[in-house]
């Protein structure tokens, strides 16, 4: 599928950043520790938001729910507005863009939000199954060999833009924010690469340092 090929913006580019903005924004993470009875998940672990500190209160069932609902918003702000809107191209990529921001910058929270690899990871999935493909083998490759699950998303999401680039070089402004997308992943991750860099990351399946 090619996407953001017209030029310039459409007419749903503001509302296609507004409802992905706030589609993006809604914190699964901490309304699902929150309805379970776990209180505030910022408390404990990173004190992100994401699935992976909601797995630190060893709820497997809620931290499945949390990745699935964090990628699922992602993918739906694609999806809408590359079905409903009059420039549905451009939207629906503006608008998958727009959620990734809104998960980590999210008003609710004063803009301390998640890392963004599940809504990431959502946004490809409704955009190309493919890139979406190159993603999720890479995380697999580095994460069984490494077991680091940073390093792994890191390794991911630096291929993304590239594999995205490749199979759709005309589509200029997509790539464009699927390559700015992964670079505030990296932003996210800057104490984790620290971490690695220290060699004190833990692994998966080992308790937090």
């Amino acid at each position: 599928m090619d996407f953001l090929t017209a030029n310039g913006m459409g007419t749903g580019s503001i509302a296609a950043i507004a409802v992905g903005y706030l589609l993006g924004s809604i914190p699964f993470g901490l309304i699902f520790t929150r309805l379970a009875g776990l209180g505030d998940i910022r408390s404990i672990g990173s004190g992100n938001i994401g699935a992976t500190n909601v797995l630190r209160t060893g709820r497997k069932g809620l931290a499945a729910a949390t990745l699935l609902a964090d990628a699922a918003k992602g993918a739906a702000a694609v999806l809408i507005f590359s079905h409903w809107s009059p420039d549905g191209s451009a939207d629906s990529m503006l608008a998958g863009f727009a959620a990734f921001i809104g998960h980590l910058y999210p008003v609710w929270l004063r803009f301390k939000g998640g890392k963004g690899v599940a809504t990431y990871l959502g946004v490809l999935a409704a955009v190309s199954l493919k890139v979406f493909g190159v993603f999720a083998a890479v995380w697999l490759i580095v994460a069984l060999i490494f077991r680091w699950s940073s390093a792994a998303a890191l390794a991911a999401a630096a291929l993304a833009p590239i594999a995205f680039w490749a199979l759709y070089p005309d589509d200029h402004a997509a790539a464009a924010m699927i390559a700015i997308m992964s670079a505030l992943i990296f932003w996210k991750h800057r104490a984790n690469i620290a971490r690695l860099w220290r060699g004190e990351e833990p692994k998966i399946g080992a308790p937090k340092l």
